[in-house]
């Protein structure tokens, strides 16, 4: 089974705008959507949240889409509220075809005198696809069901739509 990960890439390139003071003071409600965000900014130290509200694609990329909420604090101790909705880089694990990766080392056994000793093994097993390949192209498909990112988008939609 492949493990999906999913990771998020915050970066400031120009100056935030500032709503409003008592926004940013106001704490953001305790969901498994919220995600703490701290870090360096242009200018200064953000600390907030990315309130996770949809998936979607951009450029046929996947992306986080949520709302930004925090503060950025200057060197000078000047602080600016951030209140926007951003659109994250999310990040799909490796979805090759690999099936099964073992690599067992060596064994030696001694049992009442008889004595076994296996070297190293490894068995690689990878599926693969093509005409006349019925499971090869089976198991292809079960392993690549997430890399379409329209379709990941709507699949992960669907997971938080549970969650809420």
């Amino acid at each position: 089974m492949k493990k999906i990960a999913l990771a998020t890439l915050l970066a400031f390139t120009a100056a935030i705008a500032a709503p409003t003071a008592a926004l940013a003071q106001a704490k953001a409600p305790a969901s498994p959507l919220a995600i703490p965000i701290t870090g360096t900014a242009v200018g200064g130290v953000f600390t907030g949240t990315f309130q996770l509200q949809k998936f979607a694609t951009d450029q046929g990329q996947l992306v986080a889409t949520g709302l930004l909420t925090g503060v950025l604090t200057t060197a000078a101790g000047v602080t600016t509220s951030v209140v926007r909705t951003v659109s994250l880089p999310a990040a799909i694990g490796d979805t090759s075809c690999a099936i099964l990766h073992l690599d067992l080392g060596p064994l030696a056994l001694d049992i009442l005198g008889l004595q076994v000793d296996l070297s190293r093994v490894i068995l690689d097993i990878t599926a693969q696809a093509g005409a006349g390949n019925l499971l090869g192209n089976l198991l292809c498909a079960v392993t690549n069901l997430l890399n379409d990112p329209s379709g990941l988008a709507k699949l992960l939609n669907s997971i938080l739509d549970i969650l809420r």
